[in-house]
């Protein structure tokens, strides 16, 4: 998983609260397992009029949007399903940090899994750089994971809470895997002694016609 540090990014906004999973990514993209190539399916019914055609209006359709890293957004931010894709979907198109007034628990956590950065700030620190995000054409935020802020281009700069062990894996770069192999030696020791006191655990048991043997 990428470690997230500090990084200084081209916001896009979504202006809209209680933004579920099946609106990040919807359901018929669900069947693939990889966490590439969900970017085609990230807020699909949104990115299309009833025609299928592109819909001018919204973010991810818009130029100055193009290659935005944190996405801007208000209440309740990934509330429905527990499906990870949505922070694939959301990784793919290359965000790495999402901005919000509140998140639904179980996206919240996933983001940090999969090496996204899910800030929390005050619903009116939002609403202004939702304003200024709107009429600023290449408007940009610092997010530093080390000092826990997020400062505007004019210097304004909000402080957000994170729980340590979190933040220490994401600033490390490490998920659920990367944590379990920082004891692989202890691991392998472990196993090692194990084939000594109980070998009868690790024979290969080998089947044919006739069954085990």
């Amino acid at each position: 998983m990428q470690a997230f540090t500090a990084m200084t990014g081209l916001v896009a906004p979504l202006d809209r609260v209680n933004v579920d999973t099946d609106q990040i990514i919807p359901k018929q993209f669900l069947k693939t397992i990889k966490r590439t190539g969900l970017r085609e399916g990230l807020f699909y019914d949104w990115r299309k009029q009833k025609d299928g055609s592109q819909d001018p209006t919204f973010f991810l359709n818009q130029p100055q949007f193009q290659g935005a890293t944190i996405l801007l957004t208000r209440d309740n931010f990934g509330c429905g399903s527990s499906r990870e894709h949505a922070p694939w979907a959301l990784l793919d198109q290359g965000f790495r940090c999402v901005i919000a007034s509140s998140f639904a628990d179980i996206f919240y956590n996933n983001c940090f899994q999969n090496g996204i950065l899910p800030v929390v700030l005050k619903a009116d620190e939002v609403l202004a750089m939702m304003n200024d995000c709107l009429a600023t054409p290449g408007y940009r935020l610092t997010v530093d994971l080390g000092n826990q802020t997020v400062t505007t281009p004019d210097g304004v700069r909000s402080c957000f809470e994170i729980d340590p062990f979190r933040k220490d894996c994401l600033f490390r770069g490490l998920d659920a895997i990367g944590l379990t192999l920082q004891h692989e030696a202890s691991i392998t020791t472990y196993e090692t002694r194990r084939r000594t006191e109980a070998p009868w655990l690790f024979t290969d048991l080998r089947y044919d016609q006739g069954g085990a043997r």
